[in-house]
């Protein structure tokens, strides 16, 4: 449906820019057969723009002089798919028209009713596009898309039931942050109210979002863009220890020394939570050493009899007994 309205929506906005096109220049500018274009222009012609045609081997299309044109008459799931399908292009996604794509959406915005407008404008503001290789592609009900979108622009909290990879279905409530379109997947990015902790949900795993009508301050989010937390995330999914600590340490001063690689949260003026992936335990036990203060291991248990090991070792070597 994508590929159909937004096909649409240049053969008007192609009919807009020029009084007169000829049949096969203006398939051509369109990529489609005459008789694809027919149907587009048969598709026009039911929403109610006067597209006159003149037939034979010279024939073309216009839109009638001197008429008034109505509203772009569109249902909510053709709006989203508008959007998303020019979004994309204005990304850069297909060669060579992500100019035209931003004025086709600036253009088809300003034309739909206010109702719709809302909704496609929110979707618009709180999705972050994030370039990567390709993968596999999942399908994701436009009505939860932008019903997300909205929670995001309008910081209301929302409940929802999610389905993690290997864990069982849990009920979460969120403050929801920004919707990210990345590698063929959307993915909501939002501070968990449960678990205390910045998390992103993949869509497709997500049923029934609801508002809870409370609204949120916007926290800062430990990342350089919604984008980017998605992205380490999913570099860090496959990493075999899941690292929490307690640091002595304000929570400025430790995300300085770990960038991107950890969550780091304020527990206090002296003191900070770090939850971070790490696929070995001694880059661990460094990455916390390095802070420079001390700190007390949460979790996992193994990382704290490796702590004790290097504590040991590093006595022996200073002459110290440990």
């Amino acid at each position: 449906m994508a590929n159909t309205s937004t096909r649409t929506l240049r053969l008007l906005s192609l009919l807009q820019s020029r009084r007169y096109w000829p049949g096969a220049e203006l398939a051509g500018r369109l990529q489609v057969s005459p008789r694809t274009l027919r149907r587009d222009v048969d598709r026009l012609r039911e929403l109610g723009y006067p597209v006159q045609a003149r037939r034979g081997a010279e024939g073309g299309y216009q839109l009638a002089a001197g008429t008034t044109l109505p509203p772009l008459v569109l249902d909510d799931e053709d709006a989203v798919a508008l959007v998303i399908g020019l979004q994309a292009a204005a990304q850069g996604a297909v060669a060579g028209i992500a100019e035209s794509s931003v004025r086709a959406l600036g253009k088809v915005v300003q034309v739909m009713p206010a109702r719709l407008r809302r909704r496609v404008e929110a979707l618009s503001a709180m999705t972050v596009p994030a370039s990567w290789e390709s993968g596999s592609r999942t399908s994701v009900d436009p009505a939860i898309l932008t019903s997300l979108a909205l929670a995001c622009r309008d910081t209301e909290r929302i409940r929802f039931g999610y389905a993690g990879a290997g864990a069982p279905p849990s009920d979460r409530q969120v403050e929801p942050h920004r919707l990210v379109l990345l590698n063929h997947r959307w993915y909501l990015v939002a501070y968990d109210l449960t678990r205390q902790a910045w998390r992103s949900f993949r869509l497709d795993r997500l049923g029934a979002p609801h508002g809870t009508g409370t609204r949120f301050r916007p926290r800062e989010l430990p990342a350089a863009d919604a984008a980017d937390f998605v992205r380490t995330g999913i570099k860090n999914a496959s990493a075999a220890y899941d690292v929490e600590a307690i640091v002595a340490a304000p929570a400025q001063v430790v995300r300085e020394r770990f960038g991107r690689w950890a969550v780091v949260e304020d527990i206090g003026a002296t003191r900070s939570r770090v939850r971070m992936a790490a696929d070995s335990l001694d880059w661990a036990t460094i990455a916390l050493g390095s802070v420079g203060a001390d700190f007390q291991v949460v979790s996992p248990p193994e990382l704290l009899d490796h702590v004790h090991d290097w504590g040991r070792r590093l006595s022996r070597a200073s002459g110290l007994e440990y």
